[in-house]
């Protein structure tokens, strides 16, 4: 099968597909930010109350109005010349195309210090480009502040507005920003002017087809695309793309030195590393899939667009690379081409020393990383996964967070979000008493009518996105559940029932990954030890990074705390391509063991892998790291805990724990399978520790 790829003149029929695909992938994927679905069912949690209170509020007018609250302070009191310019804006602000209904105000505050005026704002088709645009021009009829006068712009439409800006150009930055990492760090790995630009390319047409791919889906097939599933996507396929890359062209490489013809040794190259490569790609893309399962759309979107990606990306890494790299020939290596017949370097490279150092003791040694990385791991108990509050969503301090403070100094904190309640019309005064009676809340409006259903909008005594509000919005609901079919909605609804689905997915698809998992390890490495002890490795690997990364994030960025869906991420993304690096060792010492025996074979394995795994794991969190050039604090905590935890993966848990592991306990790491009744033979030490010729004493 490998020499249907990279044949002498197959190679070129290769070649020719791929081209063919890019054509036509093109100007598809060119759509894809056409289809995206930004709008709050593209991030709400299916079926949840909000979600239905939403769908209901259509039926009493158009779902598709937000409205702006401007805010005019001035902290010595407003004067009479305040209020003329405030109600001179009404009648510009009237006259902006998008602005839909009545603009309302302006309303005095109780204070005497400020005003606001209601502003609705109708969302088209563009969806969150054309809230930017009519906000900018509310803010330009408007003016700045001036003369004491402070102009303030809040509400849903502001906050869209500030995260459509977060998310402008997402896909370019993220693409932009994972190129220039990816080639850098290429660039050192193969110390080749050329080299590093095939696994680039490849990276590239993977994800054009992926795009394009997902486009028609979404188009055809109500796949739901985002913003953030977007940009992973690019994330991914550039990240594991060239992971899988590294290893091609390690094992490539390592072949070359033993065959003249290129195209046998690509084709031996692609037999072996092919397996762990397959394998690896079908983790992450069974473990990406399981998230489909989330309630949150969000998330559950993400699982299949992430699956696609990484399918994608490994049909272009297994058939278009090989290809390329067998047409261009042994000049790519340059200035080190790999002739046949020369020495393996990594046979006496800096990771087979380190293996020969960890074999003096591997019990001891793996036993003080274990503990290093528990040590490590007492960071959780800093982890605030407990959602982000507006005004600590952002990097950045967007003006929108500077309006609704001042609109909460001024007016009651809640009236910019109210609370949405909708029943039965027959049941409306006790829905009414109901919600006036709960504590939280400040006031409940007049009802609207629409066929046999009312709807009632509540002001929160509190800020709408505080805890206090949240548990104001669960007593609404427990006084008005049983009367007239009553739902509670609205913004802080909606935010409480999606840290309600996080965690839900949370206590699902954590497990539900590892039993994936442990199963592939299982059937790959046909054996139950082995499989039992890697997982036990990620967990500990995941937990440490999680507990790193809490305390950066509280003592060194000054975050308030952790998005609800951050523990499920990290740990899909960690987990899912962190046991990547497990297979790509696990696999090569199998191989080895069966012609060495086990404590041999994880030596040679370490020496083979190390350098290609540390430069994959490098790659790896670049891509990842690049997240944090978004001004979004959940987006920034993704990239800093998978960036990290990737690295103390390869560097640390990879080379050294899984090593030491291997090493102590020897062929019944295989054990059902006959490999375990094959006696190990004792470990060499390579000649650079100042050993040679000696063997170590059998471990225990």
């Amino acid at each position: 099968m490998a020499w249907l790829v990279c044949g002498r003149w197959t190679k070129w029929v290769v070649l020719g597909l791929w081209v063919v695909v890019l054509a036509v992938a093109g100007p598809l994927a060119g759509k894809l930010t056409g289809v995206e679905k930004n709008d709050n069912s593209a991030w709400l949690p299916g079926g949840s109350e909000a979600t239905q209170v939403a769908d209901l509020q259509s039926r009493f007018g158009p779902d598709d109005i937000v409205p702006a609250v401007i805010v005019y302070e001035r902290g010595a009191g407003v004067t009479p010349a305040d209020r003329e310019k405030a109600t001179a804006d009404v009648a510009r602000l009237q006259q902006i195309p998008g602005v839909t209904g009545q603009v309302a105000g302006p309303v005095p505050a109780q204070d005497g210090k400020a005003f606001q005026t209601l502003v609705p704002i109708k969302v088209d088709q563009d969806g969150w480009q054309h809230i930017v645009d009519v906000v900018d021009k509310v803010k330009a009829a408007t003016g700045d502040s001036a003369n004491g006068l402070d102009v303030h712009l809040a509400g849903p439409a502001a906050t869209a507005a500030d995260s459509a800006e977060a998310f402008e150009g997402i896909d370019g930055t993220l693409l932009y920003t994972t190129l220039a990492v990816v080639t850098i760090i290429l660039l050192i790995t193969y110390r080749s002017p050329v080299l590093w630009l095939l696994p680039i390319v490849s990276a590239g047409v993977a994800l054009t087809a992926s795009q394009a791919v997902i486009y028609l889906l979404a188009k055809h097939a109500g796949l739901v695309v985002n913003a953030q599933s977007a940009g992973i996507l690019t994330v991914l396929v550039f990240g594991a793309g060239t992971d899988y890359a590294l290893l091609l062209v390690a094992r490539y490489r390592e072949e070359l030195r033993r065959h003249e013809d290129r195209h046998e040794a690509m084709a031996l190259a692609l037999h072996r590393a092919g397996p762990a490569i397959i394998a690896s790609a079908a983790t992450v893309a069974i473990g990406m899939s399981c998230l489909i399962l989330a309630q949150l759309n969000s998330t559950s979107g993400l699982g299949p667009v992430a699956a696609l990606g990484i399918v994608v990306g490994l049909l272009a890494m297994i058939t278009l690379l090989p290809a390329l790299l067998v047409i261009c020939g042994r000049w790519l290596f340059w200035p080190v081409r790999p002739k046949a017949g020369t020495a393996e370097p990594t046979a006496t490279g800096v990771w087979a020393r380190l293996g020969g150092r960890i074999a003096r003791r591997p019990r001891t040694v793996w036993l003080v990383t274990a503990v290093v990385l528990g040590a490590m791991s007492l960071g959780l108990f800093q982890l605030d996964a407990n959602g982000l509050a507006q005004a600590d969503q952002f990097v950045d301090r967007p003006s929108s967070v500077a309006g609704e403070e001042a609109l909460a100094r001024h007016f009651p904190a809640g009236q910019g979000q109210p609370v949405v309640v909708i029943g039965q019309n027959s049941a409306a005064a006790q829905i009414r008493s109901a919600v006036a009676g709960t504590a939280g809340i400040s006031s409940v409006g007049d009802p609207v009518v629409k066929d046999d259903l009312v709807q009632f909008e509540a002001v929160l005594a509190s800020a709408p996105d505080s805890d206090a509000a949240m548990a104001t919005i669960e007593r609404v609901r427990d006084a008005v559940h049983g009367i007239g079919d009553a739902k509670v909605g609205g913004m802080t609804a909606m935010t409480l029932d999606v840290n309600d689905a996080n965690d839900h997915d949370n206590r699902i698809i954590i497990p539900l990954v590892l039993l994936v998992v442990l199963v592939i390890l299982g059937i790959l490495l046909r054996s139950i030890v082995a499989p039992l002890v890697l997982i036990a490795t990620v967990v500990l690997s995941f937990m440490a990074a999680l507990g790193v990364s809490a305390l950066v994030f509280r003592h060194v960025f000054g975050f308030a705390g952790e998005d609800t869906s951050f523990p499920l991420y990290v740990f899909v993304f960690l987990v899912a391509l962190g046991i990547d690096y497990n297979i790509f060792l696990m696999t090569r010492v199998r191989e080895e063991a069966l012609q060495q025996g086990t404590r041999r074979g994880a030596l040679v394995g370490l020496a083979a892998t190390g350098g290609v795994i540390t430069s994959a794991g490098i790659v790896l969190a670049g891509t990842f790291a690049a997240l944090a050039s978004l001004p979004l604090v959940a987006f920034a905590e993704i990239g800093f805990a998978v960036a990290f935890g990737v690295l103390l993966d390869t560097l640390v848990v990879r080379s050294v724990l899984v090593t030491a592991l291997g090493l102590d306990l020897g062929r019944w790491l295989w054990w059902p399978s006959k490999l375990a009744r094959v006696r190990d033979e004792p470990a060499a030490v390579p000649a650079e520790t100042g050993t040679a010729g000696r063997d170590l004493d059998p471990v225990p």
